[in-house]
């Protein structure tokens, strides 16, 4: 039976006990049924757009979500990616930094082509060597810049040198930091 229009005028809150039964229907948010009067702590499976909150706060459990370089609000820091030999540039290293620890064998930090791989415009990665052998640092296809002077091609990075890669074209990098030839 419908519910009928009866609360259009209400002046009081009306007890749970008096609704009829059309209210005790659950709806679903994502795969949790919530019914009139319920308290619900957790919703699971849920994609929110367009959210504003006004007050409280939210916490997530972000474990399992995937890095894509456009919907990303960043970082506070330089999340580390330790990596001890050769090692192919993934999307999920942007916003991040790839070390090579102390002690390990010359090594080459590939970039892979955006026809393979399309990081966003705006992509930064950072490298930082703390060997004393060399990182060299590659692109397949694409074009690396050398900020200092335009210059194309691999470049190297020695021991205790720092160097971010910025995505500004399709295909085109840039690189500069410290001890990067």
């Amino acid at each position: 039976m419908p519910v009928p229009n009866t609360f259009a005028t209400a002046t009081a809150s009306i007890p749970l006990s008096q609704l009829d039964a059309n209210f005790a229907t659950a709806i679903t948010l994502g795969n949790t049924a919530i019914q009139l009067g319920n308290t619900v702590t957790t919703l699971n499976n849920m994609t929110l757009a367009n959210v504003t909150i006004n007050s409280g706060s939210i916490s997530a459990n972000v474990a399992n979500a995937t890095t894509d370089s456009v919907n990303v609000a960043g970082y506070m820091g330089l999340p580390q990616n330790s990596q001890n030999g050769n090692y192919n540039v993934v999307i999920a290293d942007a916003g991040k930094h790839i070390y090579h620890p102390t002690g390990q064998a010359a090594a080459t930090y590939t970039f892979p082509a955006n026809s393979n791989v399309a990081f966003t415009v705006g992509s930064a990665v950072t490298i930082i060597n703390g060997s004393a052998n060399n990182v060299t640092i590659s692109l397949t296809t694409d074009t690396l810049y050398l900020s200092a002077n335009g210059a194309t091609g691999s470049r190297t990075l020695t021991q205790w040198g720092v160097a971010t890669a910025v995505k500004i074209a399709s295909t085109t990098w840039v690189i500069s930091g410290s001890n990067l030839t």
